[in-house]
């Protein structure tokens, strides 16, 4: 079990990413590849993965086991700036950091010449390493990221708007059994039994698509304090019966029409993107959204010529089928009817 420790500046300077980390991702992913159990849903991915990058395969898999550690410096903090930015803080890793942990990896395993060299850490050692990631990170991230970066959205953005009405501790109570908040600290199920003390650092939380089962944090205390966690829409084994139920419940609450278009707002998209997904006109998908927003079920950003819409927790609690983990919304109740395309009564003062 991991233990985190939170102080009162804890809960102060803990939140959630903007959106998932790539050099995360990557060595993740590099954990998929290597999974005894191979998740159907990413059979066609790893295929392509395990034709296409095998030259990078073969430099980076000595670094990444299947299980256990991992160097810390392949998952450098500025990777939550972009790619090439966090490649940038894992090649300018001191060589004194690089030595002490390629010595840990080969505690668990005989290292290889090319893990000896990289604990070297010369100049060109370390390019051909980040000429290796970043062809890896092409073929196995390239194309799929965007659906990466819409399966973690959608969990990211409901625990935000949960810490930014209700408060930290209220955020931390939302994972599930497998991480658990025991204030003052947050209990988590990991393979080795270690305490974490943030000592006012605070702890960013990072949603991962391809991290299962068991939250990952960094190994060295001294590093900024990271939990990285299996992004809620990335489960892949819910029922299909459930996913009906769910479906028929959403046609009887809003409408099959509107239930499709709320089914189809994923993580995030235009409004010329929800009606494509919907099977809907542009003008229909519009409208629509207007009564979802006005119901509190989606939220609405402009961004240049185009709107960007994104599921709130009412949302998300009523599509996974858990109305306990609905927290208020703006505007409180009142506004039932209005699902239904009609206007809800006024009320009283807003909470």
């Amino acid at each position: 079990m991991l233990r985190v420790h939170f102080t009162a500046g804890d809960m102060a300077r803990t939140r959630v990413a903007d959106g998932p980390d790539p050099l995360w991702e990557s060595v993740l992913s590099l954990h998929r590849l290597q999974a005894p159990d191979r998740e159907p849903a990413l059979a066609d991915w790893r295929g392509h993965v395990l034709r296409h990058a095998a030259p990078s395969l073969r430099l980076l898999l000595p670094l990444v086991p299947s299980r256990g550690y991992f160097p810390d410096f392949l998952t450098p903090p500025q990777g939550s700036e972009g790619f090439e930015a966090g490649l940038d803080g894992l090649l300018g890793t001191p060589r004194r950091q690089l030595r002490g942990q390629m010595e840990r990896l080969g505690l668990e395993r005989p290292p290889c010449p090319w893990a000896r060299s990289v604990a070297e850490g010369s100049a060109p050692v370390m390019r051909r390493l980040g000429a290796a990631l970043r062809d890896f990170r092409r073929v196995a991230l390239g194309a799929s990221w965007h659906g990466v970066r819409s399966g973690t959205e959608a969990d990211r953005a409901w625990r935000a708007r949960v810490q930014w009405y209700s408060g930290t501790a209220a955020m931390l109570q939302t994972f599930g059994p497998g991480i658990r908040w025991q204030p003052p600290v947050l209990e988590c199920d990991y393979p080795a039994d270690k305490d974490l003390h943030l000592d006012g650092r605070g702890l960013l939380l990072v949603p991962s698509y391809f991290c299962r089962r068991t939250p990952v944090a960094l190994a060295d205390p001294a590093l900024p304090p990271t939990l990285v966690y299996p992004a809620r829409n990335t489960v892949r084994h819910r029922r299909r019966t459930a996913d009906r139920a769910a479906g028929e419940h959403l046609a009887r609450l809003l409408g099959h029409t509107r239930a499709a278009v709320l089914q189809s707002v994923g993580g995030n998209c235009t409004t010329t993107e929800l009606a494509r997904r919907a099977g809907v006109s542009l003008s229909s998908a519009s409208e629509h959204a207007a009564v979802l927003r006005d119901s509190h079920l989606i939220t609405s950003t402009r961004e240049c010529n185009t709107v960007r819409h994104a599921l709130t927790p009412i949302a998300l609690a009523l599509l996974d089928g858990h109305p306990a983990a609905v927290i208020p919304s703006p505007g409180g109740a009142g506004n039932h009817a209005a699902l239904h395309g009609r206007p809800a009564p006024a009320t009283g003062d807003r909470p």
